[in-house]
This record gives structure tokens, C-alpha cells and sequence, in this order.
């Protein structure tokens, strides 16, 4: 059996070696030749998985380690009778942790504000339930808009609504282009001039939720603080946009130890589904032990004191900002920068809180 496996996935070999030759390959390049005589392929949502890519090959499986499937065809890959898998919910916690850490990176003093500061949540799913229930632990007001989720706990409100209340909104939905409640543009104009300006803005799910050009503008007017992850026109990110975040990362907000070893056990037990292999790997055994900033020290005061420890999100937004040339970001270094990216551990490896 041959597997061919994006080169940036985690603990690969670990979990499928003892099944198959494994060539590790740049994910974002992938082409027909690459895959056509391989059995089962391994991507991310860098790779786009469709006939163009899978027609006239062995491929029996097809596992992305991703929350997302966007980027899979899955009619083409259903057409051909190939089996595949995501890893719904596999990076949840590293995302919601990314959102915290990014709003008190802006303003440490929130963990003092407890019921004074509304965070609204866009998107009630995997990251959006988990990061609710994180922010109800630092004591802050929670609202939410899923026209499909409706969590206890969280007043759901209209979009509207939701944008008028807000001290802070984190995005967490998936990008769709149609049917009923479409999220391309949902921050557009509009929604903007419905936002407080002092409203702090955070999208870590799908860049063309957000359009840049009406974000641009608000800014501008308003000089709302934004953390973008994500960008409309990923990977090449314009230098006059990053200038004007107020934090800025290259598509990392899930890049946890615990996320990515996640996300490929995930897809290791739907491969040995697949192929009637036992599963009996789990990726807990691979990680070393940090430091236990948590043990000692109550949630918000071990925060107050190593945030930057656990995350130092401001040198991942200076080594995005560190590869602008001729007025952008490239597509090369933005790459390269997520696959060299030294992968943080959750708070719960600092014997933090389990949410």
C-alpha cells in the first residue's frame, strides 16, 4: 500500500507506517501525477481535492486532518466510490485558546471585567460551543448567532442584534456561498456600520467571511481593533491590510501540539475503518510534558502572569508582518511560515482547565 501525506501533518508516520510506504509531499502543490498510483492520501484544506486531482487513480481513502471540507469535492470523491473523512472539531480548543489569548494579548485587563464585557460568538460549532464555555469560566457576558445551534446557556440572537451588543465578536462558521443563511461577505458594509466602533473583531474560521474592502474602509473610519488569521485572498495578504491590524497570523489559530496530533488520529481511525485495520494508537503517548503554569495559581490570575509563556501570539504577528516584500505577503512565505511553525501546546498540557 502507498500513502501519499501532506509533509505538515503531525505524527504521520506514528500513526500509518506499519501499513503503508508513506511520501510526504507539499501539500498546496499536489497534482495528479503526484497521487496516481497511491491508495489513500492525507491533506489539509491547503489541498484541493477534486476530478482534476482523483480521476484515473487508486485512491481508496482520502483523510483531511481539518475541521473544514471545503476544500473537498465530495460529490467527485462519492462518484468514484472513495472513501473519506475530516476531523471535525479536532483543533477546537488550540482555536478557542487562540481567541482568548488574542483579546487579552489587546487588553489583559478583561479578565477583570467579568459580566462588563460581551463577547459574541458567530458560529455555535465545535470551536464556537468551546469557546463559549471558556469565556463563561473568565466570567464574561456570552451571546451568540447560529441559526442552526441553539446552545444552553447562550442567548442566540439575530445577526443584528448580535453586531449591536457586541464588545467583541470572534467568528466561527464555515464558508458557504449559498442556501439560506450564506456566510461569504457576512461582514460586509452593513454589518459593519452596525458594529460599535469600539467592537474588536476576531476571524479565525474562513477569510471571505469578512470582505476585505469593507473592512478596510471601517477601519479606516473607526480604527476598530482586528485580528485576522485568516484572509480573503490567502495566501498573498496586501501589506496596506496588515498595517492596519491590530494582530495579524499566518492561518495558525488551530496549530496546537494536541490539535494537529488530533486531527490525524482522527483520520487514522476512519483509514482503519476503511481498510479493517485495529486502531489502537492514541497520540497522548507522543507528547512531552510542559510546564504547569496552571497547577498552582487560579485561571485568570496564571493567565494575568504567563500568557506570553503559553502563547506569544504577538512573535507569530511580527514574523507574518517580518516576510512582507514589494508590498505583500507571497504565497512562499506565508507557507513556509505555517510549515515551520513551532506548535504551541493547549492549556490543558499546563494542567489547565478542560472545557
Amino acid at each position: 500500500m502507498k500513502i501519499i501525506a501532506d509533509e505538515n501533518l503531525a505524527f504521520t508516520d506514528y500513526f500509518f507506517a506499519e501499513f503503508a510506504e508513506i511520501q510526504h509531499k507539499a501539500g498546496r502543490t499536489l497534482t495528479h501525477v503526484d497521487v496516481q498510483d497511491a491508495d489513500a492520501l492525507l491533506v489539509r484544506s491547503v489541498t484541493k481535492v477534486n476530478h482534476a486531482l482523483i480521476d484515473q487513480t487508486k485512491i481508496q481513502f482520502v483523510g483531511s486532518a481539518t475541521i473544514g471540507t471545503d476544500h473537498l469535492d465530495i460529490p467527485a470523491l462519492e462518484q468514484q466510490n472513495i472513501a473519506w473523512s475530516n476531523a471535525a472539531g479536532c483543533n477546537a480548543q488550540a482555536v478557542a485558546e487562540y481567541v482568548i489569548t488574542a483579546l487579552l494579548h489587546l487588553n489583559i485587563d478583561l479578565l477583570e471585567q467579568e459580566k462588563a464585557f460581551t463577547l459574541a460568538i458567530v458560529g455555535l460549532g465545535n470551536v464556537g460551543s468551546r469557546l463559549a464555555v471558556m469565556a463563561q469560566l473568565l466570567g464574561w457576558n456570552v451571546i451568540g448567532y447560529d441559526p442552526y445551534v441553539q446552545l444552553a446557556g447562550i442567548e442566540n440572537l439575530s445577526f443584528d442584534e448580535l453586531l449591536k451588543h457586541a464588545n467583541a465578536i470572534s467568528i466561527h462558521v464555515p464558508l458557504t456561498l449559498s442556501g439560506e443563511y450564506p456566510t461569504q461577505h457576512l461582514f460586509n458594509e452593513a454589518a459593519f456600520a452596525a458594529m460599535k466602533p469600539s467592537a474588536i473583531l476576531i476571524n479565525s474560521a474562513r477569510g471571505s467571511v469578512i470582505q476585505q474592502s469593507a473592512l478596510m474602509a471601517d477601519i479606516e473610519k473607526t480604527k476598530r481593533q482586528v485580528v485576522l488569521d485568516v484572509f480573503e485572498f490567502e495566501p498573498e495578504i496586501p501589506e496596506i491590510l496588515l498595517n492596519m491590524l491590530a494582530l495579524a497570523t499566518p492561518h495558525i489559530a488551530g496549530y496546537s501540539l494536541e490539535g494537529k496530533a488530533r486531527g490525524t488520529q482522527m483520520i487514522y481511525e476512519a483509514f482503519c475503518r476503511k481498510f479493517a485495520y485495529p486502531a489502537s494508537k492514541q497520540f497522548e503517548s507522543q507528547l512531552p510534558s510542559v510546564a504547569p503554569y496552571f497547577e498552582q495559581q487560579a485561571l485568570n490570575a496564571a493567565l494575568r502572569e504567563h500568557l506570553t509563556q503559553i502563547y506569544d501570539i504577538a512573535a507569530d504577528d511580527q514574523q507574518l508582518r517580518d516576510c512582507v516584500q514589494n508590498g505583500k505577503v507571497e504565497q512562499t512565505a506565508f507557507d513556509l511560515l505555517r510549515k515551520n511553525y513551532p506548535l504551541r501546546r493547549e492549556w490543558a498540557a499546563h494542567s489547565g482547565p478542560k472545557a
